[in-house]
């Protein structure tokens, strides 16, 4: 591992990426620290630390986790990279449906460049509803100096404001583009890791704090032990599923060209078992806030009725028909991302038109029922392994009295996605390596021969 460490550095190309990647995202730290004007920065914070535990402190928290960016502290990144992906994830919604988009995504690069323009407008826009909603609470909840709420101030404020949250934003996609073109790695998916890495020394200073041999502590020895066997024991199942795939044999057809015979060789066609990535948790978790803050809002205008109070205490994160609804929304997600992402009338047709076919089944329609059954059935152990990830911080809380925001390294959504970015990453910089004849990060013994990811990277 050390000596694949060092080769990094010893590849001209590689370092020159490394180092551009890590600039990139030093720039995008410190503009987390840069403020928006006329915001009240200490009646923030403590407005957030008393939204903390409730349905709202979760909201943030859960924005936190995929925007990259916090509005708790409302910094020029405040919004994150969240609007770029959600412009993104609707381009990729409407290209199913809209016939014109359709036929841009089968025109190949200039097709993909269009409507990655088509995401940036929409990026620009969603920044402005969302950066209005956010500048209209925050005065609402006046956490906004006392001379900007009024009169020609007030209008400076919402416009530095909107101003100021949607050019952070475009920063972070131009950031993350030019990453992509400059660096190595997903640059989107980068800022994200980048924003939820950041949270772990302030959850490993909390431990350390709190940490007791004494019983006094919810950090005593036994528990701090077992959330680090814990820690270990879950990355390593993420790593396996993420990298898990089911192999479906693939026979070229046989083409006699005068007296010299071509193809038949024999390949494989790999079906990832998550083929939703972290996006069916994503969809879950933003849809599983609402009730929360609808049952709070009830509750608030009939505090003693006892059905609203029965049905407060089991839609909480601790309650048992979140829990079960929680997962049924997770595989239902799972399910529905596949059938958008996987197309198994367009494989099938790709297959055939290519000369190659599945042993013992007919090419076109008995191949495309095949590949959809299949895909039904790993689909179901994916988002079966998604559903316990998303459950192990709620399990770990209840079970341990551990902060959410130590037990969240243990599963849910960011773990998925740091495991998931850090893969790609380490598969690009192995492929770069194995380019120049360097030994690799999973090379062992003394030839270098040994295993690899296996993925995007070839192992022959």
């Amino acid at each position: 591992m050390l000596r694949a460490f060092l080769n990094m550095w010893r590849v001209a190309e590689l370092r020159k990426k490394l180092f551009f990647t890590i600039s990139m995202l030093a720039i995008y730290r410190v503009g987390f620290k840069i403020p928006l004007p006329a915001v009240d920065q200490s009646a923030l914070r403590k407005w957030a630390e008393s939204m903390s535990g409730t349905a709202g402190g979760n909201l943030l928290d859960y924005v936190s986790i995929f925007t990259g960016g916090s509005l708790a502290h409302s910094t020029i990144f405040g919004l994150g990279i969240m609007p770029y992906i959600s412009a993104a994830i609707i381009m990729q919604l409407l290209g199913t449906v809209v016939e014109s988009l359709k036929q841009m995504q089968k025109e190949g690069p200039a097709g993909r460049q269009k409507i990655q323009e088509y995401s940036r407008y929409l990026t620009v826009l969603l920044c402005i509803i969302q950066g209005m909603f956010w500048m209209r609470f925050i005065s609402a909840r006046q956490l906004v100096y006392a001379e900007y709420t009024y009169g020609a101030n007030a209008m400076i404020f919402w416009l530095c404001g909107l101003v100021g949250l949607t050019a952070g934003t475009v920063f972070l996609m131009w950031i993350g583009e030019q990453i992509d073109k400059y660096g190595i790695g997903n640059g989107v998916s980068l800022i994200i890791t980048a924003g939820i890495v950041a949270q772990m020394p302030v959850a490993i200073r909390q431990v350390a704090g709190d940490f007791s041999l004494s019983g006094d502590s919810s950090f005593r020895l036994d528990t701090v032990i077992f959330l680090i066997i814990a820690f270990v024991v879950v990355v390593a199942g993420a790593i396996i599923i993420t990298q898990g795939q089911r192999r479906i044999p693939i026979q070229q057809a046989k083409h006699t060209r005068g007296r010299r015979v071509y193809g038949g060789q024999r390949s494989y066609l790999p079906l990832r078992v998550n083929h939703g990535g972290v996006m069916p948790i994503i969809f879950a978790s933003s849809l599983m806030i609402f009730p929360s803050l609808l049952i709070g809002w009830i509750q608030a205008i009939y505090p003693t009725s006892a059905v609203v109070g029965f049905i407060s205490r089991n839609f909480q994160e601790h309650g048992y028909f979140y829990i079960v609804i929680y997962i049924l929304m997770i595989y239902f997600f799972s399910y529905f991302w596949t059938s958008i992402q996987f197309q198994p009338k367009e494989m099938a047709t790709q297959l055939r038109d290519h000369g190659s076919f599945i042993p013992g089944l007919r090419p076109g329609p008995r191949t495309a029922e095949y590949l959809e059954l299949v895909m039904e059935r790993i689909t179901y152990v994916g988002a079966g392994f998604l559903a316990l990830i998303a459950v192990i911080p709620t399990i770990i809380t209840n079970s341990l009295n551990v902060p959410f925001n130590v037990s969240t390294f243990l599963g849910g959504t960011g773990l998925l996605i740091v495991v998931g970015v850090m893969l790609d990453l380490v598969q690009r910089i192995e492929a770069s390596l194995l380019m120049r004849n360097y030994q690799g990060f999973l090379a062992s013994g003394s030839s270098g021969r040994g295993p690899r990811i296996r993925g995007r990277i070839p192992t022959s």
